[in-house]
């Protein structure tokens, strides 16, 4: 039987799979004009920011090891274009 992320994986292949990466900073903050959190975490060995929206505030995950579904996103920043991570499922390990 196929896992939940056999299947995303399956329908979008763009996106990547990475299990027991270690979280070096996990920051939330309010989104404007929104009832959304957006999260952003740092994994070891990325220099790339990874980020996820959730209702609710998440517990912080610094220091924790985690499974991450994402892909990545090119965004303009302060007028430089810069490589973001969307985050599609995540579960700690």
């Amino acid at each position: 039987m196929k896992s939940p992320v056999d299947k995303l994986l399956q329908k979008n292949r763009e996106l990547i799979h990475s299990e027991m990466m270690k979280v070096k900073s996990h920051v939330q903050r309010d989104e404007k004009h929104s009832d959304w959190i957006i999260n952003t975490i740092m994994l070891e060995g990325y220099d790339v920011p990874f980020r996820f929206k959730r209702k609710q505030e998440y517990r912080n995950l610094t220091g924790a090891r985690v499974n991450v579904t994402y892909y990545p996103v090119t965004e303009k920043v302060g007028g430089f274009d810069m490589e973001i991570m969307n985050v599609v499922r995540i579960r700690q390990s």
